[in-house]
Formats: C-alpha cells, structure tokens, sequence
C-alpha cells in the first residue's frame, strides 16, 4: 500500500510532475514530436485500461492507470501553453469556477436534499453554460451506443423527464419484448423484416437499460462482467480440449457442453 500524503507532499508530487514535464518536451525525441492529436489515441486506451483495472478491483493496478492519464493531462497543458491557449494553472482554475458554479447547494444558496436534486441542478446549470438548443446536446456523438443510451436517460431524468415507478420500466421492457417477438418470432422460419426487427430490438435494448438505470445498475458494467465470464469459461473449455489432445473444431456440441458445465461450476 502506497504512503498516503498530506498536502504539502502532494503539491510537491504535482510540482515534480510538471518539471518533468517541462524537461521531457525540451529534451526527449519523442516528448517533443507530440501533439494534441498524436495523443488522443494513447488517452482513450489509458482510460480504457484504467477501466480494465477498476473492473479487476486492483487497487495498485488503478493507481498506475491514473499517473498515465494524469501524464496525458499535464502533456496536454504544455502543449497548450506552447500554443499560448492554456496551461496547467488555467486547466485547473477553469475546473474549479465550474465545481463551485455547479454546486450551488454548497456554494450558494440553492438547497438540495438528495443525489436527484444535485443531478438535477448540475444539467440544468449546465445546460445554461453551453448554450445548447437540447438537453442532449452535451452527449458526445462518438460515445459507443450502450454507455450513449445511459447518458441520453440520464440526462433526460436530469430535467425530470422519467418514469415514476420501476414496475412501469418494467412493463416497458415487456412491451417491447412482445413487439420484437412480434416481428421475429423464434418459433416459426417465416422470414423477418430485417429493418423493422432491428429496430424493434433497440428500442428492448434502450428499455432493458433504461430499466438497469431505474434499479441502480450500471449496463456496461454487467455486460463487461458477463463478457469477461464467457472469456473465462471458454478459455477453460479450450484447455479442456487441449488436455485431451482436440481442438474445439473436432469436437461435438454435447462434447463442448461437458466442459462448459465444468466451467460455471468452478466459477461458483
């Protein structure tokens, strides 16, 4: 377990990190030849690993993951002090007016009582800041479907755009199950319409989600949990075959079954 620091130590870790810095773009090949685009890529991956160790619960892992994107971040403000755009101090300064701005229940004298009132508040604040015609304005467009659907609901119950009570999330979710099962009905080989199909089977998709949102669970994260499940079990039936001397493709469905089983037993 890393040594936790007081204040003074802190400020005194970030000063170090931003000499670095400074010495790293003067000095390094590489440091040098970097730009606000170059790094882009390299800031998305960061994060993604950074989410890869939150998943694991790997404490060390997560403390590694966010020096690589606090990296980024100081990388970013000298580039924009080079530009003469911004720096580290205006990076943060910038943050800070927004935290207090956004928070009027503790810096001024707005009153909010529970976690629905702050959200509330913040996406109508800002709301007011960017000038957007929508409320959904501020979804980025690039956000993968899933985690933009979240934050389409999210936004929308920010306003109080939302269902009342979980049962009729929930009887959404079946109403929109028989209208895809209507459309493609699994129990007859009559062929589908392929677009109307498709969707049917978002609009349960954003139901399903919009029911995980109502009852408090994170849709990527279930998801990311069961994807990395069927990893570890296939990987175990892989094995499996390999001990015997097969590879998957020789072997029967009912043969791969017999290891599946083996599979969730010792993941319980």
């Amino acid at each position: 377990m890393s040594q936790i620091s007081q204040r003074p130590g802190q400020l005194q870790a970030f000063d170090k990190l931003l000499t670095i810095m400074d010495e790293l773009r003067e000095q390094c090949p590489w440091d040098r030849k970097q730009t606000l685009e170059s790094l882009r890529h390299l800031t998305i991956e960061e994060t993604f690993e950074l989410s890869d160790a939150i998943l694991d619960n790997n404490l060390e892992e997560i403390k590694k993951e966010l020096g690589d994107i606090l990296l980024h971040i100081v990388f970013y403000a000298k580039i924009g002090s080079e530009k003469g755009a911004f720096d580290m101090a205006t990076v943060i300064d910038s943050l800070c007016e927004k935290l207090i701005r956004r928070h009027p229940h503790i810096y001024g004298d707005v009153r909010a009582d529970d976690e629905d009132a702050v959200k509330q508040n913040w996406e109508k604040i800002k709301l007011q800041e960017k000038g957007n015609v929508s409320v959904l304005g501020g979804v980025p467009k690039s956000l993968p479907a899933l985690i933009k659907a979240m934050r389409i609901q999210e936004k929308a119950r920010g306003v109080g755009f939302d269902w009342e009570e979980k049962h009729q999330v929930w009887e959404k979710v079946e109403e929109e199950m028989q209208e895809f099962k209507e459309e493609f009905n699994a129990a007859t080989e009559a062929s589908i319409d392929k677009e109307k199909a498709t969707a049917e089977f978002g609009d349960l998709l954003f139901s399903l989600i919009n029911y995980a949102r109502f009852i408090d669970i994170n849709p990527e994260e279930a998801l990311e949990r069961t994807n990395l499940k069927f990893i570890k079990r296939f990987q175990y039936l892989e094995q499996a075959a390999k001990a015997t001397g097969k590879s998957l493709d020789q072997m029967s469905l009912e043969e791969m079954d017999v290891y599946w089983e083996e599979a969730k037993k010792l993941g319980k």
